[in-house]
């Protein structure tokens, strides 16, 4: 049994979500290309064919859409977690092991993880046996930001608020929480408090550093900033959605 305060959180999960999912379709139509983390640097020819990817921002729009007002609920999440994580087989990994010259750095593989987080998100929103999945897919990326704030620390030092002091301690001590939390719901120990504190986490990123970072410029120059705020949105959702898993079943 799920009390209604974990009912609630796992609804706000799925429309934080499903913004998320909606807003990168409407900026893909905006901005006349997929963002950035969908596809590797050298299949962005995509973005070339207008037609293209005036179809794939409106699927993302319209499955967005499906995921908030839960119409086809499962179905839509399915079909969207399966081609996130296709793409991630097909695309990214042939692309960093072929392609990538810097396949052994551990920071090319960001955007592939990125990938990896939203299909791992899908799975989750869409229930029954593809959670177990989703929850293991999005708990290793995870894992793998917090290595990432341990590994690029001094280069990410600038994107802290410059009103935040200790810049370093800070990027250490998230990257920490990520670890901690990943590990946590990987394992299935004391998931639900680790995958709500996690998602709180996130929401407090997205309010002091996403949201003034994607409007400190226009949105027409502003596509990665305002890319990363909904992704990280999206991050939010999941945890949350992941919070009201039961335990016992996963």
């Amino acid at each position: 049994m799920h009390s209604p305060s974990h009912l609630n959180l796992s609804n706000m999960g799925r429309v934080f979500y499903g913004i998320a999912i909606a807003s990168m379709g409407l900026l893909t139509i905006y901005y006349r290309r997929l963002p950035y983390m969908m596809i590797p640097p050298k299949h962005h020819w995509l973005s070339d064919h207008v037609i293209w990817v005036y179809i794939s921002g409106s699927l993302l729009l319209l499955a967005g859409i499906c995921i908030i007002f839960e119409k086809k609920l499962r179905q839509v999440s399915l079909l969207l977690g399966t081609i996130l994580l296709l793409i991630f087989l097909f695309y990214f990994i042939p692309y960093e092991l072929l392609a990538s010259p810097n396949f052994k750095h551990f920071g090319d593989w960001e955007n592939a993880a990125k990938e990896l987080s939203l299909a791992g998100g899908a799975l989750v929103i869409a229930g029954r046996r593809s959670i177990p999945l989703g929850v293991t897919l999005f708990a290793l990326t995870i894992v793998s930001y917090s290595i990432d704030h341990f590994l690029y620390a001094k280069q990410a030092a600038g994107y802290v608020p410059s009103w935040v002091p200790y810049h370093i301690f800070w990027l250490y001590l998230t990257g920490t929480a990520l670890f901690c939390s990943g590990i946590t719901i990987l394992l299935n120990i004391q998931r639900r408090l680790a995958a709500t504190l996690l998602g709180i986490m996130i929401f407090i990123w997205v309010v002091i550093l996403h949201i003034p970072y994607a409007l400190s410029a226009p949105l027409a120059r502003n596509e990665g900033e305002v890319t990363s705020a909904f992704l990280a949105l999206a991050y939010c959702g999941i945890a949350f959605a992941i919070a009201r898993v039961n335990s016992t079943r996963v």
